[in-house]
C-alpha cells in the first residue's frame, strides 16, 4: 500500500498549541495560508532535494532498526517469559548494525555499508517515483520508528544504571591495585563506579529521555535530552577508549534525526526570541479497531520495557548482578591479607617485591573471588567486565583493565572440607578450533575427578551457592551450556584452616602442579573512599 492509499484511510491531522489572545506585544499568534491552515504545517509539495534526502533517509534508518541478526528473532522463542533474566530483555533492546567482521572505520563500517545501500536505493526509488509531491504520511511513520528504536535501547541502557551494576563499586582485589596499572577506560568507569548515586543520577536521566520518547507531544524533549546524555558518552568512550562509542552513537544520529525538523522551530523561539506556535503533524485512524490495536500496542511496550523490565532488572540488583559474581564467598575469609610466609615446594621464599614467584598480598571477596599479587606481568583484559550472564567464572569486572602482576581467580568451596578449588579467570586460549573444543571438553570432564574423587563443584551444587530468586531459566540453562564450552583454564587445588579469621592457612597445589603453603595475616585497612550505600548482591 502506498503512502497516498495509507492517508486515504486515515484522518490527518496538524495539531497546534492553543491560540492565546492578542495582545500589543505579541501582535498575531500565527500566520496563515489558504485554508486557514498555519504556515509551518507540513508542506503540501515537498522540493525535489527534500524527497530525495528522505527516500535515502528512510531506507537508512529502517534498515538501522531492523535486527539483521537470526539469533535475534530466534530467541524471542527460546525465553521462558515466565522466568526472565534481565540479559532476556536486554539483548532484544540492545542491538545494532553488525554483519562485517571486525569493522573499520573505529567500528563504524555496517553504518558506511547500509549508507551506500540507502543511496543506491534512494535513487532507484527517486526514477520510479517521480510524480509524488509529499512524504508526509511516510515521514510520520518513521519519526515513529525511530522514536520508538531508541526509547527502548535508551531504556534498556539506562536501567543498568537506575539500579547500578554497569560499573560496580571496586572489589578488594581493586583497591588494592596500584593506580598505574589501569588502564584509562578502567579509571573512568571506577571514577563512576565509587559514586552510586551519580550513575543513578545519569541512568535516570537516559530512562526520562527514553519514557519521553514514547510519546509523540514529549518526543522533542526527549530527543533534546538524548542527544545530550549520549552525545557526552561518545565523547567519553573515544577518549577514555571506552569501546561502546559506536552503541553511544547510535542514540546520537537517531536523537538528530528526530530533532532535524523541529531545529527551525527551537532556533526561532530561544536564538531570535519570536513568538513560535508548535505545530505538529499527527495522524488519527478512522477504524476503531486500528485505535484499539494502537493503543494496546503502545500500553504493551511501555509495560514490558518499563514495568517488566524495572522488575527483572531490580531481581538482578539484589540476586545475580551481572558484572560481579552471585555466588556467596566463604564468608569467614572475606578480606585483604598481607602474606608472612610462602613455601613453594617446602622452600621457604623469604618476601622481595622483585620476586616473580612469591604472592604479596591476597584478598577474598564477599563473592567467590581469590585474588593474590605477584611481581609478574599478567595479560590485559581490554574488555568492559560484562562476561556472560550466566556463569560466574566470565563475569571479568575485576580483571578488565587491570595490569601489573594481581591473578584473579574464581573458586567454588568445599566447606565441610575446607578445600577451596580454583580457576584462573583469565582466558590463556580463547579461540579454539571445533575440534580442540572437543578435546577441551574430554579433559574439562576428567578434571573434575582427581583420584576417583569430585574436586569441582556440579551444576546443581553450583546452583545451591546462588539465591533462589536468581536462578532464572537463562542461568540455569546457562551454567550447563557454557561449563561444556568452557576453554581450558589454569586450576588450583588449595585446602584453608583458621580459627578467627585474622590468620589463614593456605596449602595445596597450584597452577604449575607446585606445592604452596601461605601464612596470611588480615590487615584491616583503612581506604579513603566511602563505602557504598548502594551494594548489589546480597551476601
Amino acid at each position: 500500500m502506498s503512502a497516498t492509499e495509507i492517508g486515504a484511510e486515515l484522518e490527518i491531522v496538524e495539531d497546534s498549541a492553543d491560540q492565546p489572545v492578542s495582545g500589543p506585544d505579541l501582535g498575531k499568534t500565527t500566520d496563515t495560508v489558504n485554508g486557514g491552515i498555519p504556515a509551518d504545517a507540513p508542506p503540501l509539495v515537498w522540493k525535489d532535494y527534500q524527497k530525495i534526502a528522505f527516500r535515502i533517509a528512510f531506507i537508512f534508518f529502517v534498515l538501522m532498526t531492523i535486527p539483521e541478526s537470526a539469533k535475534w528473532y530466534t530467541q524471542l522463542f527460546q525465553f521462558d517469559w515466565t522466568s526472565l533474566h534481565y540479559r532476556d530483555l536486554y539483548d532484544i533492546a540492545r542491538y545494532q548494525p553488525s554483519f562485517v567482521r571486525g569493522a573499520g572505520y573505529y567500528g563504524y563500517a555496517e553504518w558506511l555499508v547500509l549508507f551506500a545501500v540507502s543511496v543506491a536505493g534512494g535513487i532507484v526509488w527517486s526514477l520510479l517515483d517521480r510524480k509524488r509531491k509529499e512524504y508526509n504520511v511516510l515521514y510520520y511513520w518513521l519519526t515513529v520508528i525511530v522514536r520508538y528504536r531508541a526509547a527502548i535501547g535508551i531504556i534498556g541502557f539506562a536501567f543498568t544504571k537506575v539500579l547500578p551494576v554497569q560499573m560496580p563499586y571496586p572489589s578488594t582485589g581493586i583497591l588494592n591495585t596500584n593506580f598505574g596499572d589501569l588502564t584509562a577506560q578502567k579509571i573512568y568507569w571506577l571514577s563512576i563506579s565509587i559514586v552510586p548515586w551519580y550513575q543513578v543520577f545519569a541512568g535516570i536521566v537516559e530512562l526520562t529521555s527514553g519514557v519521553l520518547l514514547f510519546f509523540r507531544k514529549t518526543a522533542t524533549l526527549g530527543a533534546i535530552i538524548l542527544f545530550g546524555a549520549l552525545g557526552d558518552i561518545v565523547y567519553v568512550n573515544f577518549a577514555y577508549d571506552g569501546g561502546v562509542h559506536v552503541y553511544s552513537s547510535y542514540f546520537v544520529l537517531f536523537a538528530a534525526f528526530l530533532l532535524a525538523k523541529e531545529m527551525p522551530k527551537i532556533y526561532n523561539l530561544f536564538i531570535l526570541e519570536r513568538y513560535t506556535v508548535p505545530v505538529d503533524f499527527d495522524i488519527h485512524f478512522k477504524e476503531k479497531w486500528l485505535k484499539t490495536t494502537r493503543i494496546v500496542l503502545k500500553t504493551g511496550v511501555i509495560v514490558l520495557f518499563l514495568f517488566v523490565f524495572f522488575y527483572i532488572q531490580l531481581n538482578n540488583f539484589l540476586y545475580d548482578p551481572y558484572k560481579q559474581p552471585a555466588a556467596r564467598g566463604v564468608s569467614a575469609l572475606r578480606g585483604y591479607y598481607q602474606v608472612s610466609e610462602f613455601k613453594l615446594n617446602n622452600q621457604v621464599i623469604p618476601y622481595s617485591p622483585q620476586d616473580s614467584l612469591r604472592w604479596q598480598d591476597v584478598t577474598f571477596e564477599k563473592w567467590t573471588t581469590l585474588t593474590f599479587k605477584q611481581n609478574k606481568a599478567v595479560p590485559l583484559d581490554l574488555s568492559n567486565g560484562g562476561g556472560s550472564p550466566m556463569r560466574d567464572i566470565n563475569r571479568t569486572f575485576e580483571i578488565a583493565g587491570v595490569g601489573g602482576g594481581r591473578r584473579v581467580f574464581y573458586y567454588e568451596a568445599d566447606t565441610i572440607n575446607h578445600i577451596l578449588y580454583l580457576q584462573d579467570k583469565f582466558r590463556a586460549m580463547p579461540g579454539l578450533s571445533e575440534g580442540k573444543k572437543k578435546k577441551g571438553r574430554r579433559s574439562e570432564a576428567k578434571q573434575h575427578k582427581v583420584n576417583g574423587q569430585q574436586n569441582f563443584l556440579t551444576d546443581q551444587q553450583e546452583y545451591a551457592q546462588i539465591d533462589a530468586a536468581g536462578l532464572t531459566d537463562r542461568r540455569l540453562k546457562g551454567i550447563t551450556a557454557e561449563r561444556a564450552l568452557e576453554t581450558k583454564r589454569n586450576r588450583m587445588v588449595l585446602h584453608y584452616s583458621t580459627t578467627d579469621g585474622k590468620e589463614v592457612l593456605l596449602k595445596g597445589i597450584n597452577e604449575n602442579k607446585d606445592s604452596v603453603s601461605l601464612v596470611l595475616h588480615r590487615v584491616e585497612r583503612q581506604y579513603a573512599l566511602k563505602l557504598s550505600t548502594l551494594n548489589a548482591g546480597k551476601y
